[in-house]
């Protein structure tokens, strides 16, 4: 099954020409056959991550919104508080899975990796790394499985219809 996905690049120094993180985001999704629906960039600025997640959110053809950059510890670093703004649950194995994951590559560095996911209006946000290595580590341990429907014994694909239930 394609997963349709936008892909929002949040950083103050980067343009769709010398996104590396999101280049490789984009190989990625294309490699595992799901639909790419939209990719954006924009400022490490909580106000516009949001209106740019509402606007996806709302969108009937986006089923995972998958964000790079503004997650570490720096004062400019605030793609996590956007996150909250539209959270409606947390996934918080996300993060601790994907910070032991990057424990085998960085060591202890990791735990400066704000890396998070939520659901919100039904859909996956995942919040990543604006490194190279980072987005690999989240997309090769975690996300290329879970947006599997194949994958076993269970993943993110399989429960999209059911995310809306009350």
């Amino acid at each position: 099954m394609k997963v349709n996905i936008a892909l929002l690049t949040v950083t103050d120094t980067r343009t769709i020409d010398n996104d590396k993180s999101g280049a490789i985001l984009v190989k990625k999704i294309n490699e595992a056959n799901h639909n790419l629906i939209d990719r954006k960039i924009c400022k490490d600025n909580k106000d516009d991550i949001v209106v740019i997640l509402k606007d996806w959110l709302n969108n009937n053809q986006v089923d995972v919104i998958i964000t790079t950059g503004g997650t570490g510890l720096t004062g400019r670093d605030i793609t996590p508080e956007a996150l909250d703004e539209i959270a409606d649950k947390y996934i918080p194995g996300f993060g601790e899975i994907f910070r032991y994951l990057s424990y085998k590559t960085i060591g202890t560095s990791t735990i400066q990796s704000r890396a998070c996911a939520v659901l919100a209006n039904g859909k996956y946000v995942f919040a990543l790394p604006g490194s190279s290595g980072g987005v690999t580590d989240a997309w090769e341990g975690i996300l290329k499985h879970q947006l599997d429907v194949n994958h076993k014994p269970c993943n993110f694909v399989e429960l999209i219809p059911r995310l809306k239930e009350k």
